[in-house]
């Protein structure tokens, strides 16, 4: 389990968002009241921290940032809603791994729920609900009417020790839970649902960040449901920064697109990630390691085993041509190096292509080791510029992988 990487955090000072005004009438808009409570944690300082706490309710609020040494506590019942009238939803600086907003040129709106250069910062409850009220977002999206990039529903920024737990997100503007350049991260016991036709609701993306572990979770969104990055073309290259010791497991969800992903975006390398015990329905892809050209960085040293699928238009999918670029400064040199990446007891149901693995011309994907994969098909998978091994696969695999007929 996760448990060692960060211990759950007792707090002997609690307050209450109604201590400060906080309505949860589901009208009145409470921003300040959250933003005077988190004042007050981050100036009383209290020794051990201090609990915040979220009575049953629904409370309309605009985005607000946490602190230090604090917990946000949603009791059962408890809504945190984003208000819809974004005439002043903040702006910040882009991600400079991205160099840009990752959807609009320039900043990007913040995100609903933000910390940046925290330690020991905990939200959980009693599974109550933040709820981003993306739908107007979307929209926009739709329309092609947004100025910025739209807001995360949690972003985590430069923080160390960060536990979320045992709460509901939905409907997320964009991507659900964002920890970025973070270190020791356990995300656990989370459900986080959104339209399968909501656009760019990743449930958990760990992006630069080191010692992640997401466990016993369900996610139900519009895009994938995890997706370890570490930063886009030439400005994630120059920030340097890979995502290592992820963990994931015990995870469940559908989603029209990835079940567990790596990349697009992984310029700053992704290394040592472990996927065991998920459980896919009604997916687009199982399994998707993908980059491209102009990325460069590494993806290596990934295993992902005891997978279930139903009902998935592609099992495995391993892609070195997937993802847009910032702008047309990448270089077309920076190849990635993707190796190492063992897939094995991967069993699914209603698949309709089993895989593909198609590495670069110029960077060849090596040790891609295949064992003990039944998708249950008969068309055939496509490889090209690859190499490794393949042992008790069904459909047979490509020639490009040595195999042992069993």
């Amino acid at each position: 389990t996760c448990s060692g990487i960060v211990p759950m955090r007792y707090r002997n000072d609690n307050i209450s968002i109604t201590d400060f005004g906080g309505v949860g009438d589901g009208m009145t808009l409470n921003t300040k009241a959250f933003r005077e409570a988190i004042y007050r944690i981050q100036h009383l300082s209290r020794s051990g921290g201090t609990l915040l706490y979220i009575p049953p309710g629904v409370y309309l609020t605009g985005s607000f940032n946490l602190t230090s040494h604090m917990t946000l506590y949603l009791a059962k019942g408890a809504v945190i809603k984003a208000t819809q009238d974004f005439s002043n939803w903040p702006l910040i600086a882009p991600l400079p791994s991205y160099g840009r907003g990752r959807e609009r040129p320039g900043g990007r709106y913040m995100s609903f729920i933000h910390g940046d250069g925290l330690h020991d910062v905990v939200i959980t409850g009693e599974n109550g609900t933040i709820d981003g009220q993306g739908d107007v977002w979307w929209e926009m999206w739709r329309q092609r009417t947004l100025q910025f990039t739209r807001p995360n529903l949690v972003e985590i920024v430069n923080s160390r020790s960060i536990i979320i737990s045992n709460v509901i997100f939905k409907n997320s503007p964009f991507w659900n839970i964002h920890p970025v350049y973070c270190s020791n991260v356990v995300i656990q016991f989370v459900t986080i649902l959104a339209p399968p036709d909501s656009p760019n609701t990743d449930g958990i993306d760990p992006d630069s960040s080191t010692n992640v572990c997401i466990e016993d979770s369900f996610i139900s969104t519009g895009d994938d449901l995890v997706a370890v990055k570490s930063g886009w073309d030439e400005y994630g290259i120059a920030y340097g920064r890979p995502s290592s010791g992820i963990t994931i497991r015990r995870v469940t969800g559908s989603s029209p697109f990835a079940g567990i992903a790596v990349g697009s975006e992984t310029s700053g390398g992704v290394e040592n990630v472990l996927a065991e015990n998920i459980n896919l329905y009604d997916m687009g892809v199982g399994i998707h390691v993908k980059t491209n050209i102009g990325r460069g960085g590494f993806i290596r040293n990934i295993t992902i085993s005891d997978v279930y699928m139903e009902n998935v238009r592609k099992g495995i999918k391993i892609a070195g041509d997937v993802g847009d670029h910032p702008d047309d400064k990448f270089n077309p040199y920076a190849l990635p190096v993707v190796k190492g990446i063992t897939l094995k007891g991967v069993w699914g149901e209603k698949v309709q292509q089993p895989g593909s693995i198609q590495g670069l011309k110029d960077s060849p994907f090596t040790g891609i080791c295949l064992s003990n994969i039944n998708l249950h098909g008969s068309t055939p998978w496509k490889c090209s510029d690859v190499s490794g091994a393949a042992l008790e696969v069904s459909p047979w695999p490509c020639s490009e992988l040595t195999t042992t007929h069993q």
